[in-house]
């Protein structure tokens, strides 16, 4: 799955805004917008091999240590945590065994609302996942649904065992950001409003490498001739084209498609690759060239200028050179996600990207963090807490790091509004088999 997460999109300005700060409206959405690499270059990932034992100690289990909105300096990463129990090292990641007590708000959770994503994390199991996935299988997608929480709390509590997820150093304070599926309008053949096309992959993409940048596919016969007669819908907006080639997958509404009942077919687009050139931020470019400057930046800035400056929005583009082609997937159900990079359908609020140097894709996860507000002039309100048993179903470009997490809000405004404010602090453990193959 290609995305990118709203802080992904400011890291992309090329200066990385203080981690106390808030920025208002949808800022962290244009940082990921204008920096992309994983929801619109590909979700690259590391190594999926489990972590192996490296360290044992009491069976104590691990302390939570500080909670993310109190970290030491106010900044991801600021507390450490010493290892008391029994640890396995990943690549990026050390894990140590902790118990159920040690999560923040264990018992709170609608955990009945976690069981599907885990049912479709079944279809695609990972190593030493075979005894949990069978009986998840026999009980069926339905079953959270058919039981209470607690019921679910107790089955989790029986066939897994909790493990701290810090950085190898012991930082235990990460980062989670957001990110969602566009939802757009589209049209299969061009008129003179949707004029700006979404591409198939070239044939001759995996021949020459880089491929054409951005500028020659549209100014050179050669990049034409690339492109000619790939196209798979034309949009009416040449951000909506950034847009869905950052977040690296998108709905469109196909205006001259109508369903029988008459309303427009949906269709999911998905990435299926890019030009290998590199991404370079517009939101940066925007600010070298004076439009605003870094505090100002945000996604509704963005779309002002091109307003403002019709002329130029060409050039603006040109200067990410980046281009990500889609191939086209039906959407028999509108209520599943679009897969993830562990190949099974993304659960809105129940699915995340790790870095799987930290977190094996199939890996249930614990967070610990806060849920994003809108911005106010002044004092913020007290957040709330975000406690949720979650997936490891994806993975991004930008998502790097130990305790490291991008949080599925789903398609439509108001996922892209919540991916645009995510920016919490965030502390992880990763759930593990009892009876699995030692990860």
């Amino acid at each position: 799955m290609a995305w990118v997460s709203g802080w992904d999109v400011m890291q992309r300005f090329g200066t990385v805004a203080p981690r106390g700060v808030r920025w208002v409206g949808l800022v962290w959405i244009v940082g990921s917008l204008l920096g992309c690499g994983s929801l619109g270059g590909g979700r690259a990932g590391g190594s999926g091999a489990a972590p192996v034992v490296s360290a044992t100690g009491s069976s104590s289990g691990t302390p939570s240590g500080t909670s993310p909105g109190t970290s030491v300096d106010g900044a991801p990463g600021g507390t450490a945590i010493t290892p008391e129990g029994p640890s396995m090292l990943r690549p990026k990641a050390r894990w140590t065994q902790a118990t159920w007590r040690d999560l923040p708000g264990w018992e709170n959770d609608r955990t009945s609302a976690w069981w599907p994503a885990l049912a479709k994390g079944c279809a695609k199991p990972a190593a030493g996942w075979a005894k949990v996935c069978e009986e998840v299988r026999r009980l069926g997608p339905d079953w959270g649904s058919r039981v209470d929480d607690g019921f679910v709390r107790q089955w989790v509590e029986s066939h897994f065992q909790p493990w701290r997820v810090t950085a190898l150093d012991g930082a235990s304070n990460g980062l989670l950001t957001g990110y969602f599926e566009p939802l757009l309008d589209g049209r299969r053949k061009p008129d003179a409003r949707f004029a700006y096309p979404l591409h198939r992959a070239p044939a001759g993409l995996g021949q020459r490498k880089p491929f054409f940048t951005r500028s020659e596919l549209e100014s050179t016969p050669e990049g034409r001739a690339a492109i000619a007669g790939r196209e798979v819908v034309w949009l009416a907006d040449p951000l909506d084209v950034l847009l869905i080639q950052v977040q690296g997958s998108g709905r469109i509404r196909l205006l001259d498609e109508p369903t029988q009942q008459g309303a427009p077919r949906v269709i999911r687009l998905a990435f299926a690759g890019h030009n290998e050139q590199p991404y370079m931020s517009v939101a940066r470019w925007l600010v070298d060239q004076g439009a605003f400057t870094l505090e100002q930046a945000s996604w509704p800035a963005i779309r002002s200028w091109a307003q403002a400056n019709p002329g130029r929005v060409g050039e603006m583009m040109a200067a990410n050179p980046r281009v990500v082609f889609f191939r086209e997937e039906p959407l028999p159900d509108p209520e599943l996600g679009p897969n993830g990079a562990q190949g099974v359908p993304l659960t809105p609020g129940r699915s995340i990207a790790v870095d799987r140097d930290s977190v094996p894709l199939g890996t249930p996860v614990w967070l610990d963090s806060t849920l994003p507000q809108t911005w106010v002039a002044g004092a913020m309100p007290t957040p709330s807490p975000l406690r949720r048993l979650v997936m490891a179903q994806d993975t991004g470009g930008a998502i790097l790091g130990a305790v490291r997490a991008d949080f599925f809000w789903g398609w439509g405004d108001e996922a892209l509004a919540q991916a645009g404010r995510t920016k919490q602090p965030l502390a992880m453990w990763a759930l593990w088999p009892v009876q699995g193959t030692a990860p």
